[in-house]
């Protein structure tokens, strides 16, 4: 497969597939590397259901076609000159009822073998090969009409049995992918199919190097192509039938036919040179025969005798391709695309990871900052009032420690003066025992006295006991308290020692976070003088940018002037341009056929000189430059500029990029602004050019370029300028999808108006108009898509072409009776055609039109619909 834009492999991987035999399997590798051997799906690639030995040559597979009416109404004339032996996949031609020759095909379809089998035993398994990683062709060739097209591209949209191998490859490619991973490209030559495919390292193979330089883990892709070829058919010019334009087309068909022989020839031959650049045919088909490719070929044959020189020659076709080898080989590449975006995505998550831990680490240096202050004043706080009360508690221990030394002292003078009070108690007593007696009466009132004195003294007695007993108890509650306050006081000690650790702690992570920070400040740094001079860089090729749009304003200026200059040598073959400026315009049925319309060997040689300049004018000048100047302000470079682009149109190449430059709406501007009737024209004549191509139309359409068209029709006289826009809108009827949106813009209504001017080069393009836009609204009714009557009655066109079908030409009555043919064709037009007198133009069509296609469509309408044929009766 083909690499896509955007695609630069730096290392690709290919594995070259082996024999069918059970060879082994050669890789080529980046040197120093080896990688493990493949998976069952990689490896499976190289061998072949039939295990035989001859897997990589092109395998060769013959269909016969079943008699088609044309062989069944010869009837016993032309025998069947083909006997197939299905069983021994064997042929044999007959040339004559006694001479004959067999051959051997790696396949043999009988004329009933279904689309499903011969999907599976031709194409599935080069398919399978595709979805492998390996490239793979299936082509089917054979003579016109014997069944390539219906093998290779039947859709099958009524019956799915009826699928041919296009839908079907089609269907097994997207069944078999992963939407998230794989990837399909499809164009008209070949499915441009890429998978994803990782395969580790093996990394005891891998130096520290080498292993810096390839990851372990790869994204790898396989890419592959597979070509499914519908080839032109292969028989002499006399039995195709072409006429004309057809004619030559058939001599390149033929000639591109004759170098794949050559080539196959060559390689069947092991010829030292094989002629692959003869062709564009064969340069597509280098890798399918002699290349890379498993290649499938389907030889489609009739039965019919008549064409038994077309038969053989394509058996012998097949009988030689299948002596051509090709080695298969399966290609990985690196998917660098996706490793970029991958690292890009890492780098963006590691960028955004690295920002937020930045502002991560600013926001916690902050709160540390503002925790540090707030320990800082904590601390400062504790310790100022720790001092406080540790000076409190000395002063408080300093004035109980004071207070017991008083209360002690007290104590022990309390104790004195109780000794002295027991010792003069005990004098008392005895000297009251000794003079008891003596004193008993003098004492009697004395005693009295010393009873309350002795009462009073146990009183006093009492009281200081009591006292002693207080200021003991006190004494114990402070040494309590002066204990409790020295545990305080070591628990203020141990908090602030704490503090202190949790200080150093912090000033310590502060500084290895403000190191941190610094190293992150330094590399931001560094990042921004790189950003610095990459800027310097991107204003340095800005400047470049803005001195080469300078140059480019300078040679369109030239330009200008060039084409004013290129006015004067032109204005001599203007009138001559006039009357055949139809040249400029490239018309077509819009069902396939375009043809360039010359009137003279004078004239085409006025027109290839005009498109020599013209087309050196482009080469030198540019396209987007030429669409430019259709925007000046002098109209004469603007009318140039339009011939430009009108002739650019003409060819297929152009019409795409003048689209995608804005030229189509460019012209679009011109039809609703200008009042030039040149302008008119050769607007017309560019849009119908660029209205040729399928994928222009609906962009046409969209940008109301019908209803344009139609507002010119309605504002010229000019048969030249109606002839263009005819044209353009003839273009247009070709698209069934259009139908409808052509109607409502008026274009329909414009065509049948542009009758008015009788012109004969105006009239054609209209009765070519009805006609595509007759059959394709046939084809669309029929399939079922649409009912109801014709879009073409509603707007007077079927009663024109009853009123007007014998007075033109034998070209413009070609076309109007083609179309009446279509619209008889549907049921619900039947009242209408009735009604308008058109049973008996269908019968003259069925006898005396010059046309079979048109002969045929009428009896099938007469004979199908039963108002019809009671009318005729």
């Amino acid at each position: 497969m083909a690499t896509g834009g955007g695609w630069a492999p730096a290392r690709s991987v290919e594995r070259h597939g082996a024999p069918r035999g059970g060879g082994t399997r050669s890789k080529s590798v980046a040197p120093g590397l080896r990688r493990p051997s493949p998976s069952p799906a990689r490896s499976r690639a190289a061998t072949d259901n039939g295990g035989s030995a001859d897997s990589c040559r092109v395998r060769v597979a013959v269909r016969l076609r079943p008699n088609n009416s044309e062989d069944l109404a010869h009837g016993s004339d032309f025998d069947s000159c083909v006997e197939l032996q299905p069983e021994s996949k064997r042929l044999k031609l007959k040339k004559n009822n006694w001479s004959c020759e067999s051959y051997k095909f790696d396949e043999v379809f009988s004329e009933n073998a279904s689309q499903k089998r011969v999907y599976e035993v031709v194409a599935k398994p080069v398919v399978e090969s595709v979805l492998e990683g390996y490239n793979g062709t299936v082509m089917a060739y054979g003579q016109t009409g014997t069944g390539k097209t219906y093998t290779v591209g039947r859709l099958g949209k009524d019956d799915p049995s009826e699928r041919g191998i296009m839908v079907r490859a089609l269907e097994h490619i997207l069944s078999s992918m992963s939407f998230e991973t794989d990837r399909v490209a499809i164009s008209y030559l070949q499915i441009h199919l890429q998978r994803s495919s990782r395969i580790k390292e093996e990394k005891s193979s891998l130096s520290n190097d080498m292993h810096d330089i390839f990851p372990d883990d790869l994204p790898l892709v396989l890419k592959s192509k597979l070509l499914i070829v519908d080839l032109a058919g292969s028989e002499r010019i006399d039995k195709s039938g072409s006429e004309g334009h057809m004619i030559e087309e058939a001599k390149f068909i033929n000639l591109s036919l004759t170098s794949l022989g050559k080539c196959i020839n060559a390689l069947a031959e092991n010829s030292p040179h094989i002629p692959t650049r003869d062709s564009k045919l064969t340069r597509i088909f280098r890798d399918s025969f002699g290349g890379t490719a498993r290649t499938s070929l389907v030889v489609t044959i009739g039965p019919s005798s008549r064409h038994y020189s077309e038969t053989s020659s394509t058996i012998m076709f097949g009988q030689r391709a299948m002596k051509v080898v090709n080695t298969i080989k399966l290609k990985e590449e690196v998917d660098y695309k996706i490793l970029y975006k991958k690292m890009e995505r890492e780098v963006d998550q590691l960028t955004s990871e690295m920002e937020r831990q930045q502002k991560l680490i600013k926001s916690e240096k902050m709160q540390l900052d503002k925790k540090l202050k707030e320990s800082e004043g904590s601390f400062h706080d504790l310790r100022m009032t720790s001092n406080i009360r540790i000076e409190n508690l000395e002063k408080e221990k300093c004035e109980l420690e004071s207070t017991v030394k008083t209360l002690m002292r007290d104590l022990e003078e309390e104790r004195g003066q109780k000794n002295m009070l027991s010792e003069q108690i005990a004098e008392l007593e005895k000297l009251l025992d000794e003079n008891k007696q003596q004193q008993q009466l003098e004492n009697l009132s004395r005693t009295k006295v010393l009873t309350d004195t002795t009462k009073e003294h146990e009183k006093k007695m009492e009281e200081l006991l009591r006292q002693l007993q207080e200021e003991r108890h006190c004494s114990s509650s402070l040494k309590d308290r002066m204990s409790i306050l020295q545990q305080e006081l070591c628990d203020a000690q141990s908090s602030t020692q704490l503090q202190e650790s949790m200080a150093r702690e912090l000033e310590k992570k502060l500084t290895e976070v403000t190191e941190e920070f610094t190293c992150q400040v330094q590399s931001l740094k560094e990042k921004i003088s790189e950003l610095i001079s990459e800027k310097e860089v991107i204003y340095k090729e800005l400047k470049s940018t803005q001195e080469k749009v300078q140059q480019e304003m300078w040679q369109r200026q030239g330009l200008e002037d060039q084409i004013l200059r290129l006015k004067q040598s032109t204005s001599d073959n203007f009138a001559e341009e006039s009357k055949t400026s139809d040249c400029m315009v490239r018309t077509g049925s819009g069902l396939g056929n375009a043809t360039f319309v010359s009137k003279s060997g004078k004239i085409r040689e006025a027109l290839s000189g005009q498109r020599g300049t013209i087309s050196k004018i482009f080469e030198e000048v540019g396209l987007p430059n030429v669409l430019a100047l259709l925007k000046s302000e002098d109209l004469d470079v603007q009318i140039h500029a339009v011939k430009v682009v009108a002739n650019l149109a003409a060819e297929d190449i152009n019409q795409e990029k003048i689209v995608e430059e804005g030229g189509l709406d460019a012209l679009l501007s011109l039809l609703e602004t200008s009042e030039n009737t040149t302008i008119y024209r050769v607007t017309a004549g560019a849009v119908a050019n660029l209205a040729m191509n399928g994928s222009n139309q609906g962009v046409i359409m969209n940008k109301g370029g019908a209803r344009l068209l139609a507002n010119v029709a309605s504002k010229t006289e000019d048969p030249q300028t109606l002839r263009m826009v005819a044209g353009a809108i003839a273009n247009l009827c070709g698209n069934e999808k259009l139908h409808l949106m052509l109607k409502q813009d008026g274009g329909i209504k414009a065509l049948l108006g542009m009758v008015r001017s009788g012109h004969a080069d105006v009239i054609p393009q209209i009765a070519r108009g009805i006609a595509n836009f007759a059959k394709c609204e046939s084809r669309v009714i029929s399939q079922g898509h649409r009912k109801g009557r014709s879009l073409l009655i509603e707007d007077g066109v079927l009663t024109w072409m009853v009123a007007n079908s014998t007075r033109f030409s034998a070209s413009t009555r070609r076309h109007i009776e083609l179309a009446f043919c279509h619209l008889a064709q549907n049921e619900d037009n039947t009242c209408d055609i009735i009604a308008s007198g058109g049973i008996k133009e269908l019968l003259r069509i069925s006898r005396e039109s010059p046309r079979d296609d048109a002969r045929n469509l009428a009896k099938k309408a007469l004979d199908s619909n039963p108002a019809f044929l009671r009318e005729v009766q």
